[in-house]
């Protein structure tokens, strides 16, 4: 079994080889990974997991190397986690954006229809597809077959996504199942995040790196976070049961306020911290609300989320604690 992670030197990629290699049974899984814009010798760790994991250096806005990736692996299954996935960097370079996670996917779904025909698919897409809720509607989760517009260049690019992944299941036969992964966080994820960015702020701040003041940007939004090794177990139950052509939220169902979580990032602190709003980190467009029903998720696989939120906020604490 040839196992293609597209972006697996990523967070999530990180965690769902983990996650696949302590999964592994018989036939035993061969992975293969793509990089970018690091190199494969940066990124020695991966390399070293039982079993090994084969990087491949791929820029998806080049059709050649695409092509030339699934020529030569031939993948039985692919997880298409590769994007740039951070919203405010979208609004940044709006183009690369559009290149990368729109034309990528396309390139993807291109070479595998040529190369690689049987395999199966899952495209990661984005709960920001679902865009904002009507003025009138009270706070409720949202279910799949719901669309209520997009409202930044990632956003786009990812209902732009589900759309070829739509085309290539139902017109070229390919064996495609779209997540739609709501907020996830976890040890592992970058500051450009914001669970991640308070995190950070909070171990320098312990260490005496920095003034005990913690800069943040709108509070009021309210969001469906999942542990990260929630939802890429999420991921391989999808892989093995989801339908094809389906979309499926991963997501728990409650939203709370972005205050509250970092009330609880804050409690966890050892220092007595102020909070200040920084410009800087106020979005263009931000969703006040935003959680999935995952209904759909647990009748077809089962899955249903078991890390609470505080148990991810202290990890995700103590990762930045040891690298600070």
């Amino acid at each position: 079994m040839k196992v293609l992670i597209t972006g697996a030197s990523g967070f999530v990629g990180r965690h769902l080889i983990d996650h696949l290699s302590r999964a592994a049974g018989k036939p035993p899984v061969k992975i293969f990974g793509t990089c970018f814009p690091e190199k494969p010798e940066h990124c020695a760790d991966l390399c070293r997991q039982s079993p090994p994991v084969r990087l491949i250096h791929v820029d998806l806005r080049s059709a050649d190397s695409v092509a030339e990736l699934i020529k030569t692996v031939r993948p039985d299954r692919i997880f298409h986690l590769a994007a740039i996935s951070h919203v405010r960097t979208s609004w940044d370079r709006r183009r690369e954006t559009l290149e990368t996670n729109l034309m990528g996917t396309f390139h993807l779904y291109e070479a595998v229809r040529l190369y690689a025909p049987k395999a199966r698919i899952l495209f990661v897409s984005s709960s920001d597809v679902y865009g904002y809720l009507k003025p009138k509607e009270s706070a409720r989760a949202f279910r799949e077959k719901e669309r209520n517009g997009v409202v930044s260049p990632y956003a786009f690019t990812k209902a732009g996504g589900e759309l070829l992944s739509e085309f290539y299941a139902e017109s070229e036969n390919l064996d495609i199942v779209v997540a739609r992964p709501f907020p996830h966080t976890g040890p592992g994820q970058t500051a450009d995040f914001v669970c991640s960015d308070w995190a950070r702020q909070i171990a320098l701040i312990e260490k005496g790196k920095i003034a005990p003041v913690i800069s943040v940007g709108n509070l009021r939004p309210r969001r469906d976070y999942s542990d990260v090794r929630d939802v890429v177990r999420a991921y391989g139950l999808l892989m093995k049961k989801g339908k094809r052509g389906e979309v499926y939220n991963v997501a728990t169902g409650t939203a709370p306020a972005l205050k509250r979580i970092l009330r609880t990032l804050l409690s966890f602190s050892t220092r007595r911290i102020e909070v200040r709003v920084d410009p800087e980190k106020l979005r263009k467009a931000d969703i006040p609300y935003l959680a999935g029903s995952n209904t759909k998720i647990k009748a077809r696989t089962g899955w249903e989320p078991r890390i609470p939120l505080e148990k991810t906020l202290r990890d995700l604490l103590e990762y930045w604690r040891e690298r600070v």
